[in-house]
């Protein structure tokens, strides 16, 4: 393994695998480092359409505004890694206060540690036997590696139990309370949660340290009814303490929760946590805020709420090229569904680019109405809207199937200088 694997991306080589990049990087044999440091311009260095950027000061921006949060609200921060599964993203996430990183399958949790990461949260019960014994290999080769997953079954401890017969290591754990009937993961009642403690406690393999769920999951979540799926969560927590069901050698009692829609409730509820009898791990895990985005996630953040507090840009933007234009109330560019998030809702048409003038204006009057594979049906208000040529910007929604679509992503300047390009592993 390379000494920093995060910087050894950059010697990569530049080709087809990468959509929107400069065919003459390829044909120059040019690693991505090397592209990256001519620092060409998106609209003239040789790009091709589709292409898809992330937009470099708001990708600072909202990295600072949740580690300001996650630190002003005494909050540590996992974020959810499976957003953008980016390692050179992981970095930047640790380097602004983040704990470690979350995951949700094993795969995942394999990418985080090719890359160095050294605190890892599953948010899952992780019951498949080779992952578990990889994990408990990790934790035997490096005593500086930190796990954590879901439980929410005695079941599912049973079946850890059994594949970790014999493994020199123990794995830590944190109970999964459901949020509600009808919701997705974790054990429904606070009875199911103490069974699942007490199968625990009856292993030598696993180590109780906390409780853990994810509020989003609420059925007809509002702030009322997720404030209260929140104290549950932390009164379960104060119940395992009183009972003694946390081993004598647990150092912090972990109690996790916070998507990207409700960390505002997740701050002022584990706010509210009494003193326990060791410190407690207040884990938030959002992961959505690191390109927000300008559609689903730009309506639920918290900082609706709490502008006070600060704000998330979206930081994405596809530029796509006119490449019909059959009617002066149709036209049609050269993305679909194969390159545009579309799970939450159809993209919106944000800018065009003159194809002649190179000239910027807002996308008024124009709007997606369908998806095919490689195209986006537009409708326009009049002839004048949008040229056959021109560039056109779409904004779309949920950053985690965005950046699935793309294994390298240019980070751009307001300028279009392109300073660096973003790697990911999905």
């Amino acid at each position: 393994m390379p000494s920093d694997p995060v910087q050894a991306l950059a010697d990569e080589p530049v080709d087809h695998r990468f959509k929107g990049l400069p065919p003459d990087a390829e044909h120059a044999g040019l690693t991505v480092g090397a592209l990256a440091a001519q620092a060409r311009n998106l609209y003239t260095g040789g790009f091709t359409t589709p292409v898809l950027t992330l937009d470099s000061d708001a990708l600072e921006h909202n990295l600072t505004a949740l580690g300001e949060y996650s630190k002003r609200h005494r909050l540590a921060f996992a974020p959810h890694g499976k957003t953008c599964m980016s390692p050179q993203l992981f970095r930047r996430q640790l380097e602004h206060g983040a704990w470690g990183i979350t995951a949700a399958v094993p795969h995942q949790a394999r990418v985080y540690r090719a890359f160095g990461i050294d605190r890892i949260f599953l948010a899952n019960e992780l019951v498949d036997p080779a992952a578990l014994r990889w994990v408990a290999a990790e934790l035997t080769a490096d005593p500086d590696f930190r796990f954590v997953c879901y439980v929410d079954s005695v079941r599912g401890v049973h079946l850890m139990d059994r594949a970790l017969a014999g493994q020199p290591a123990v794995i830590d754990v944190v109970v999964e309370l459901g949020a509600g009937e009808g919701a997705r993961t974790g054990a429904r009642s606070d009875e199911d949660c103490r069974a699942v403690a007490d199968a625990v406690a009856a292993t030598d393999t696993l180590r109780l340290v906390g409780v853990a769920g994810y509020e989003a999951e609420v059925p007809g979540a509002d702030p009322s009814s997720v404030d209260a799926y929140l104290r549950r969560l932390t009164a379960l927590a104060v119940e395992f303490d009183k009972a003694g069901r946390y081993a004598p050698d647990v150092r912090e009692i972990v109690v996790s929760a916070g998507g990207s829609a409700w960390f505002d409730s997740v701050a002022d509820v584990l706010a509210e946590l009494p003193e326990l009898s060791r410190p407690v791990l207040k884990l938030l895990r959002s992961g959505a805020y690191v390109s927000h985005d300008h559609g689903w996630y730009g309506r639920l953040t918290p900082f609706n709420r709490i502008p006070q507090e600060g704000g998330l840009r979206p930081a994405f933007r596809l530029w796509t090229q006119v490449v019909s234009r059959p009617s002066p109330t149709q036209a049609f560019v050269n993305a679909g569904k194969r390159d545009i998030a579309y799970d939450l809702g159809l993209p919106e048409a944000e800018l065009v680019r003159d194809a002649l003038t190179g000239e910027q204006r807002p996308a008024t009057g124009i709007r997606v109405v369908k998806l095919s594979d490689q195209h986006a049906w537009l409708e326009t208000d009049s002839a004048e809207d949008v040229q056959v040529g021109d560039w056109v910007a779409l904004g779309m929604s949920h950053p985690c199937t965005i950046f699935e679509k793309w294994p390298l992503i240019p980070v751009v300047r307001a300028d279009g200088t392109v300073t660096d390009y973003v790697r990911t592993f999905f």
